[in-house]
């Protein structure tokens, strides 16, 4: 039996030791793609650290990865332990003939220092971009900038109005989208899609190169935290705007798989998405992935952690007091430590994990 609670983390040093452990107790060996300069909250090693599953020379490979958004890994992480924990999960790979590569905290700085963003302050799963190109423009996000991230914090009354009244002008759904859609003119602001491949891109594609190239199907379940309803994991189709692949998702892991592309989704329409990393590096497989979102707080919470935070970034020097109550803030904006809510994001991830080898093992 798997021990749920124990499988989730206090923190990013002990959710990679439990890791590690799991894979170490299967007999897997962890490959880390340590981070060259960045260190974590408490002066720790970064890495990106990887287990391979099943038949290792399988022409269809599962990837499940944890921490795109560093704090929301507390989930994430806690269901790769487990499934790695879970006998009955080991039993169907085995028989499947699928290998199912865990990836453990693709951005470990967010994890650590219980940030969305990495040490650059950009969004990871906004940063897989043509950068030979020039860069979109979010005009509407650059005028709302210096509202969201204001000079003190907590915001005075006067911001929280004006955030009201964009509210109410834009609506909330359409003011998400201008902040969460990904914007390249500020470096200090949020949701910033970066100038450059950040580490976690480059080591990402490095570990596909490795694993995926020759594969004949990948598929890629990316875990997230932070959008729709308490425990709720929604199915977001995570790839290129294609009817077939679309369809083949649906196919895999049912007809309630959402999609930005057509506005089924609570996320909004977003560019420079991971998934550019999987069908660059290995043209060659028929690819099929989505995002598991868990919902934790409401989206108006969620929203003011993240802002809190980001100040706290461009304000280093901020009391501490302050300092811990905004990153209490945030991880709890992104991670619910009740084992209802852990229990329902495991069942969900395990149900997906299944259906995602089942139909790997049936790919023509």
């Amino acid at each position: 039996m798997v021990d749920l609670h124990a499988a989730f983390a206090a923190d990013y040093g002990e959710a990679r030791d439990k890791f590690t452990a799991a894979a170490g107790a299967r007999s897997l060996s962890v490959e880390r793609y340590e981070h060259p300069t960045a260190r974590g909250a408490r002066g720790e090693a970064l890495s990106m650290d990887v287990a391979l599953l099943g038949n290792t020379d399988a022409p269809a490979m599962l990837l499940v990865t944890s921490a795109m958004h560093g704090v929301e890994g507390f989930a994430g992480s806690g269901c790769q332990v487990a499934l790695l924990q879970d006998d009955s999960v080991r039993a169907a790979i085995a028989e499947s003939g699928v290998a199912v590569l865990f990836c453990h905290a693709v951005n470990p700085y967010g994890f650590s220092h219980l940030r969305r963003a990495n040490e650059d302050n950009v969004d990871v799963n906004r940063n897989f971009r043509d950068f030979s190109q020039p860069l979109a423009r979010n005009d509407a996000y650059a005028s709302l900038h210096a509202m969201l991230v204001p000079d003190e914090w907590p915001p005075g009354s006067s911001n929280t109005e004006a955030l009201k009244a964009s509210a109410a002008r834009y609506g909330l759904a359409r003011l998400q989208a201008i902040i969460t859609s990904g914007q390249s003119e500020f470096p200090d602001g949020l949701f910033y899609t970066g100038r450059a491949p950040t580490w976690s891109n480059v080591a990402l594609r490095e570990m596909l190169a490795r694993h995926g190239q020759g594969r004949r199907a990948l598929g890629w379940i990316d875990i997230h935290t932070g959008l729709g309803p308490w425990g709720h994991g929604e199915k977001i189709y995570n790839g290129p705007d294609e009817q077939a692949t679309i369809a083949r998702a649906k196919a895999w892991y049912g007809i309630d798989v959402t999609t930005f592309y057509d506005g089924t989704s609570t996320s909004a329409a977003l560019t420079g998405v991971a998934y550019h990393a999987a069908v660059e590096t290995c043209p060659a497989a028929r690819f099929t992935g989505i995002g598991l979102e868990f919902g934790t707080r409401p989206l108006t919470e969620t929203l003011q952690a993240l802002r809190g935070e980001q100040w706290l970034t461009n304000h280093p020097s901020a009391p501490e007091a302050l300092r811990l109550a905004i990153k209490r803030q945030m991880r709890d904006a992104f991670f619910d430590e009740s084992i209802a809510w852990q229990a329902l994001v495991y069942g969900q991830t395990r149900v997906a994990v299944l259906q995602g080898v089942r139909a790997l093992a049936q790919e023509p």
